[in-house]
């Protein structure tokens, strides 16, 4: 099978983050990215790297729909949960801004994850930290950060075999205070803790 074309099928992924689907509209919008994906791909085939697998490529293509399967999931259940607490007299909001070290390292992979999270009502991909390599997640409300971070990790999970990164999925989540002052950089924020916890501004 031709590199292009499992670049090409990529590309129709990368386009059903970039309209922003819903489970009614999934299946055209992809017909649509891959009606682009393709020839862009086809055109561009012989600007791609030499050492590009094509079968790590092939065989990350499974996972795509199982992320997109739980992505929409998460979509879904998120509209709800943001029109509960627009609707709620209480209106139990309180923002906090989460920082969330990857187990991903290509950029790929990281953009995929970034773009997930603004995607989903509810939570916003503030910054990358590159040095840390971890994301500032702001999220419409804060006070328990394992309901915000969680379905993002099984995010990641599957991203780890879509993009064939270094780590399996359940891997330990990286210390970003340990990895910056491994670079030789000094730490943003000594007070965050391993879980990758920070306060909002």
């Amino acid at each position: 099978m031709r590199r292009w074309l499992g670049i090409g099928g990529v590309l129709a992924v990368v386009w059903l983050f970039v309209r922003g689907v819903t489970p009614e509209t999934v299946v055209g919008e992809f017909l649509i990215g891959l009606a682009v994906g393709v020839p862009i791909a086809y055109a561009f085939r012989r600007f791609y790297e030499p050492g590009l697998a094509v079968g790590t490529t092939l065989s990350g293509l499974p996972w795509v729909g199982v992320y997109v399967a739980v992505f929409l999931w998460e979509l879904l259940t998120a509209n709800v949960d943001v029109a509960y607490r627009v609707l709620a007299p209480s209106m139990p909001i309180e923002p906090d801004v989460v920082e969330l070290p990857l187990r991903v390292q290509s950029d790929a992979a990281i953009t995929t994850i970034a773009n997930s999270i603004t995607l989903t009502p509810g939570t916003l991909t503030m910054d990358y930290d590159e040095q840390r390599n971890s994301l500032y997640v702001h999220a419409i409300d804060g006070r328990d950060h394992a309901s915000i971070v969680d379905p993002i990790r099984t995010w990641e999970d599957y991203a780890l075999r879509i993009f064939d990164e270094e780590l399996e999925p359940g891997a330990p989540i990286p210390d970003p205070d340990r990895v910056a002052s491994d670079d030789g950089e000094s730490a943003l924020d000594p007070t965050a803790t391993a879980g990758g916890e920070a306060d909002g501004e």
